[in-house]
């Protein structure tokens, strides 16, 4: 799922593109993308967007006002990607072909096209009428670049349940836009495991947390923005090369250089390096270690040695 950076490239992309033109048409591929009736679609064509903003892992697009002189009569089109949507600037009026295509927006200059991997149809698009509207979608998870957003603040959001470190960085109604692979890491810039407990934490450590928090994602924001303004990003992915932990089961961990480990459950992994997170303790992968019991090797040494045998 595209996360706080992937969002704040997109829109680094879409403002040159569309702040201040014009939409002319929306073309829904699938009607079952749009999720709300009223006010209709049709009501967003010909208006001009006034704004772009990140709300939690959505894209907002603000349309002016009709009359202009009403701010409060402004429309906005939300688009959620969810896991496996992803858009692409395309020329003007292009065809939307295939079951991937969901949706076109189009512009004089060119036309946002929403697609989505799989049979799954989980992306959606909204369009609502206020800035009330809008808050109402919002989980509610702080914003780690506020400036509101202390330290202590942050604690005491994640603080509120007893949770592992990793459940509570990708819960939106405690933080807003990390997801699985940016909380890996972050996780492991702050060197703790993604097991840990939120209320079992000490200060340092929570020192820790909250800056590696804000210079992880500062890092990829400042980086992948710096591609989009080059080139739409068309391969928004949660695996990228430079990544020190997420996607990289066996590699060498850039801080060490112990083998990346993972834990998977559902559809979602964790990844992470014992030596650096675990105190060299390998963490039991739900489905293998249902598998091996008591064989469930415990430090890199019993791993290594598991495979060679």
């Amino acid at each position: 799922m595209p996360e706080l950076p992937d969002i704040a490239a997109y829109i680094a992309a879409l403002e040159p593109r569309i702040l201040n033109q014009p939409l002319e048409r929306v073309r829904l591929q699938s009607v079952f993308v749009l999720r709300t009736a009223d006010p209709p679609i049709s009501s967003a064509e010909g208006r001009a967007v006034h704004e772009l903003r990140r709300i939690g892992k959505r894209i907002a697009i603000a349309l002016d006002a009709e009359p202009a002189d009403d701010p409060g009569n402004r429309l906005w089109l939300v688009i959620h990607l969810m896991i496996a949507g992803r858009l692409h600037w395309r020329p003007p009026h292009a065809k939307l072909s295939g079951r991937q295509s969901l949706f076109a927006l189009d512009f004089l200059s060119g036309s946002l096209v929403l697609t989505e991997a799989g049979s799954k149809r989980r992306a959606s698009l909204h369009l609502l009428r206020s800035e009330q509207a809008l808050h109402d979608i919002d989980p509610g998870g702080i914003e780690i670049f506020s400036p509101e957003t202390t330290l202590d603040k942050f604690r005491t959001a994640l603080t509120q349940e007893n949770r592992t470190l990793k459940r509570a960085l990708t819960d939106p109604r405690i933080l807003s836009g990390v997801g699985n692979a940016y909380s890996d890491e972050i996780l492991h810039s702050a060197r703790l495991s993604p097991i840990a407990l939120t209320q079992k934490l000490k200060l340092e450590e929570w020192q820790r947390l909250f800056d590696a928090a804000r210079s992880t994602l500062t890092l990829w924001i400042d980086r992948l923005v710096a591609e989009a303004k080059t080139k739409f990003p068309e391969g928004v992915t949660a695996f990228r090369p430079k990544m020190a932990v997420h996607g990289r089961l066996g590699l060498p961990c850039p801080r060490c250089a112990s083998p990346i480990q993972r834990i998977r459950y559902a559809d979602n992994e964790t990844n992470y390096c014992p030596t650096c997170q675990t105190a060299g303790k390998v963490l039991a992968d739900r489905s293998l270690s249902r598998l091996l019991g008591s064989d469930w090797p415990r430090t890199l040494d019993e791993l290594e040695a598991l495979k060679r045998r």
